[in-house]
């Protein structure tokens, strides 16, 4: 049985709208999912939505489920949760989380959807992706009881990170953002606030999530003799400069990347799928409810994506909503 179903597409660089596309039924193994929500995340999706993917990332970068090749046309889009209306028994009605784009219904392997844990809501649950790479980034960073952080860089991911380090004990952590609007962010996280030129020093990690060259600078300023930075930003196709000739070499600081398609080294025995799991778990807080910053309906997607790009619309995750989206 054939029938549509709609998905946002970004057309170029800076243009996107709503295209119907066909939808099949499910096969053996797999699940029709009605969307719920969304989620928009200004960090990576809004560099797509710029056409700011370099050439040599476009493999690298490509989403589970996305169609289309950078800079466009491309379906882009990681962060959906929806109910299961046909599939294995098992899942039919469950809510579940799954890496697809923006789009009212889709067919996946019954394997790419993970069922929400009833303690989460659904809406928070469009969270998991960020939450899996702030859980990935911890296993990377493996922070130890006593230490002294900094998170530089209060948007979605870096607020993630600072959520998770709330839980450890005895750690002092501090989230560092030029926008004092951040420090609400922070006081609902359960931590420290300050902008880049009151952060406390002397830390013993620093997770750096902002994105700018300025934030990696005092991202190592900020670190004791023997320190590590955790990077978790993606900065698309633009250039870093550091300043690597002070006193970089004399502290033996460290820079290490960290990034979520891969699973952390540290923990090689854990899967994708226990991954995810974990983040959904750790879903359960409230606190988490902090980075939900906006709320827009499917339909407005092609006039609210330019917006959140620009930083018209100042957000941590923006939600997108599909009740109603099957009228259009």
């Amino acid at each position: 049985m054939n029938r549509a179903a709609h998905a946002f597409w970004l057309d170029s660089p800076g243009r996107g709208g709503i295209r119907e596309v066909p939808l099949s039924g499910p096969g053996e193994d797999e699940v029709l999912v009605r969307s719920l929500y969304s989620g928009v995340s200004r960090g990576t999706e809004t560099l797509v939505f710029r056409g700011q993917v370099p050439a040599s990332q476009h493999a690298a970068m490509r989403a589970p489920f996305q169609e289309g090749d950078f800079p466009g046309p491309v379906k882009y889009g990681y962060l959906n949760v929806g109910v299961v209306e046909e599939g294995p028994e098992a899942l039919v009605g469950r809510t579940v989380f799954c890496l697809y784009p923006h789009q009212t219904r889709y067919v996946v392997p019954a394997s790419a959807v993970t069922p929400v844990p009833g303690t989460v809501p659904a809406r928070r649950a469009v969270l998991a992706g960020t939450v899996e790479t702030a859980v990935n980034a911890l296993w990377d960073a493996a922070p130890l009881i006593g230490d002294r952080i900094a998170v530089v860089g209060g948007g979605m991911v870096g607020s993630s990170v600072a959520a998770l380090l709330a839980r450890f004990p005895g750690v002092r952590v501090q989230l560092v953002d030029t926008d004092p609007a951040r420090a609400e962010t922070a006081e609902a996280l359960g931590v420290g606030f300050a902008p880049p030129a009151d952060a406390l020093g002397e830390c013993d990690l620093v997770v750096h999530a902002s994105a700018t060259e300025q934030g990696l600078a005092r991202s190592l300023e900020l670190l004791s003799a023997e320190g590590t930075v955790i990077e978790l930003s993606w900065y698309g196709d633009r250039k870093v400069s550091l300043p690597l000739g002070e006193d970089f070499h004399a502290r033996r600081l460290v820079i290490r990347s960290s990034q979520v398609g891969t699973v952390s080294p540290a923990r090689p025995g854990r899967s994708y799928a226990d991954r995810l799991a974990l983040a959904l778990d750790l879903l359960a807080d409230p606190a988490l409810d902090a980075l939900l910053t906006g709320e827009s309906e499917f339909a407005d997607l092609p006039a609210l994506m330019p917006r959140l790009a620009s930083g018209e619309i100042p957000a941590l995750c923006h939600l997108v909503r599909y009740d109603g989206a099957d009228a259009l």
